[in-house]
């Protein structure tokens, strides 16, 4: 009896030690639809990745390294992802997203055609890769441009130069041009203006005193369903080890750093 006993002691020790999860790091890089932001009184912008804490366990660290305005080449330019290979190690994750920026050709500061974007993808991934860390693309996430009802595609080659680049590093993609695309066809023009910042009215935000209209950033509620998307896709996908430690139906608030709940 005393030796079953000690069986049963052993044998729920392993599968509690199945169960652990090693704590794990979460590196963002990329541009104002993912990065955080700190003012949240003078504007209601909000990236996906300063929100998707709210779909991971209490077993990953978010450091979100993701800037307004920049590109893959004005990134690499002012020396951020350099500021990330500091700290990036084995086991590390990293989830890269840029094309935004990239696509702007009056801007010589930013604009990176499709094949230099690439390449600058490919160099990202290889110096994650060096140190041991998962690298995993994302497509950019659609504009709300609707013409006519219709929601417009406007970001040319730069979604499969990325899945290019994916395939031919082997390393996991997300697309979140398709996935937000579908999303916001499916809301419409009307429907969908609430996730954006859209339009501010004079005096609504002091960063904003003359007002704005805004159909690429988004809103509280549109950053949390971005990244939920993300979460889902990552389950989905299969896309390992972080869809261990990703909570896509997680109905609670935890938000990051600077956020602004209300």
């Amino acid at each position: 009896m005393k030796k079953a006993s000690i069986l049963i002691v052993m044998i729920a020790a392993v599968f509690a030690g199945c169960n652990t999860q090693k704590p794990v790091t979460v590196y963002m890089v990329g541009d104002s639809t993912m990065a955080d932001r700190y003012d949240t009184i003078e504007t209601p912008e909000r990236g996906w990745g300063q929100v998707f804490p709210t779909y991971l366990n209490e077993n990953v660290t978010i450091k979100n390294h993701a800037k307004n305005g920049r590109s893959t080449k004005s990134y690499l330019d002012e020396g951020r992802w350099d500021n990330v290979m500091e700290t990036l190690g084995k086991g590390d994750i990293v989830i890269i997203q840029f094309g935004h920026n990239d696509a702007k050709e009056s801007d010589t500061v930013r604009f990176c055609p499709p094949d230099k974007y690439a390449e600058n993808l490919r160099l990202m991934i290889s110096q994650a890769k060096s140190v041991g860390a998962l690298p995993i693309l994302c497509t950019p996430i659609a504009r709300r441009h609707f013409k006519n009802g219709e929601l417009e595609y406007v970001h040319g080659d730069y979604p499969d130069a990325a899945k290019k680049v994916a395939a031919e590093e082997n390393v996991p993609l997300v697309d979140m041009t398709a996935k937000t695309m579908e999303w916001l066809g499916e809301l419409g023009d009307e429907g969908s203006q609430p996730y954006f910042v859209y339009i501010m009215a004079p005096g609504e935000y002091s960063k904003y005193p003359e007002g704005k209209t805004d159909n690429t950033h988004l809103r509280l509620a549109g950053a949390l369903h971005v990244a939920q998307m993300f979460a889902q896709a990552v389950k989905e996908q299969g896309i390992e080890p972080l869809n261990r430690y990703v909570m896509p139906d997680n109905t609670g608030l935890k938000y990051s750093v600077g956020c602004g709940i209300k």
